[in-house]
């Protein structure tokens, strides 16, 4: 169901004209997905997809590590700061309780993908299903707190982002050479198998509640420091096969999307087009204040894209001037740009709408 032109532009001018205030009017807010959105879940594992320990944090309020894959801050917690809320809680946090349940949850873990089969070398994760079982548990520990039907208001008017996919390409299809889904699949078969895996996780969000989806596609893969390191990419120039598979995924999840929206007859599911928006980023990163988009802040060996980020490893002086952080994952200061991009960004970037003109027509009902 699209938003009428006339309905959009009116918030637009609205939102340019300063009369409507900023979102100071917390709601929920849960996030599922992987490393990319993880805000410590993997610290209550077993598993080697870790990020509790220096220099991850170092730029976080407390200079701690937090089990979150950035030198500070991550995209849930840049968009709780424009929710004007406090960042939710990993949901394996034993302080996840109480008047904090109100807040909402984090349910990402790092390493996890569509597929169950994903990240299977990370050992204990919290794959996608279940995710989607803490979500149901969550929302039986909220009853008991707030009663059913204001438990249920609560979901119907959170938000909710979703960030999964990445993983399925880098640390499955093409982890080894001749993994079992390369020999099973095409790149053209496995990207519609992910897909129509990902349309019925996300229906099942849908039937526990969710009304307010935000949902991330894949960077561009073949970019990032880990990629162009293992992939001997001595020139810097992105790995065309895992930019083909970027390429193939978005496209498809954003029609899928459109389907489901269509199916449930209201604009649900928005698709965050973060494939364009990090190669705008990546490709100019002068345009944005950056000196490299190409060598990672915290790592060793070429693009510093080898290997874990740690004590030992080659640490920038300024994060502010890496797009990213460690071989994968994006630094605060763009984190940042990608979450103004989320809030103010033209369909090109956010399809139907972006997050302010949610969160405006939201305030106006």
């Amino acid at each position: 169901m699209a938003v009428p032109s006339f309905i959009f532009a009116s918030f637009m001018s609205l939102l340019a004209l300063g009369s409507i205030p900023t979102w100071a009017a917390a709601r929920a807010f849960f996030v599922f997905g992987d490393s990319l959105v993880d805000s410590g879940n993997n610290n209550y594992l077993d598993t080697t997809a870790r990020a509790d320990s220096p220099p991850y944090g170092i730029d976080y309020p407390n200079r701690r590590p937090t089990g979150r894959f950035s030198n500070g801050l991550n995209i849930p917690d840049i968009i709780s700061e424009h929710l004007g809320a406090e960042p939710t809680l990993p949901y394996l946090s034993p302080e996840l309780g109480g008047q904090k349940l109100l807040v909402g949850a984090n349910f990402a873990s790092a390493g996890i993908g569509i597929l169950n089969d994903t990240g299977v070398q990370f050992l204990n994760i919290i794959r996608m299903s279940t995710q989607l079982h803490y979500f149901e548990q969550y929302q039986q520990r909220l009853r008991r707190l707030i009663g059913d039907a204001r438990t249920k208001q609560l979901v119907n008017q959170a938000l909710i982002l979703v960030t999964v996919g990445g993983n399925d390409f880098v640390n499955n299809y093409y982890l080894v050479p001749y993994s079992a889904r390369s020999r099973q699949f095409t790149l053209p078969d496995y990207v519609r198998f992910l897909i129509s895996e990902f349309k019925k996780i996300l229906g099942e969000l849908y039937k526990l509640g969710a009304r307010k989806v935000l949902v991330t596609g894949t960077g561009p893969l073949g970019c990032a420091p880990a990629e162009l390191a293992m992939r001997r990419r001595s020139t810097g120039n992105c790995d065309p096969e895992l930019q083909r598979a970027a390429a193939l995924y978005n496209p498809q999840l954003e029609q899928m999307l459109g389907q489901l929206n269509n199916e449930i007859q209201a604009n649900v599911f928005v698709a965050v087009n973060t494939r364009l928006m990090q190669r705008d980023l990546f490709s100019d990163p002068q345009a944005f204040g950056f000196a490299s988009s190409k060598v990672a802040c915290c790592g060793q060996g070429p693009f510093n894209g080898i290997g874990l980020c740690t004590e030992l490893s080659n640490l920038c002086p300024n994060r502010s001037l890496h797009t990213f952080w460690d071989p994968f994952h994006p630094s605060e200061r763009a984190n940042r740009i990608l979450v103004n991009m989320i809030m103010t960004g033209s369909n090109r970037y956010m399809n139907p709408m972006n997050l302010s003109t949610i969160l405006a027509m939201d305030s106006m009902t």
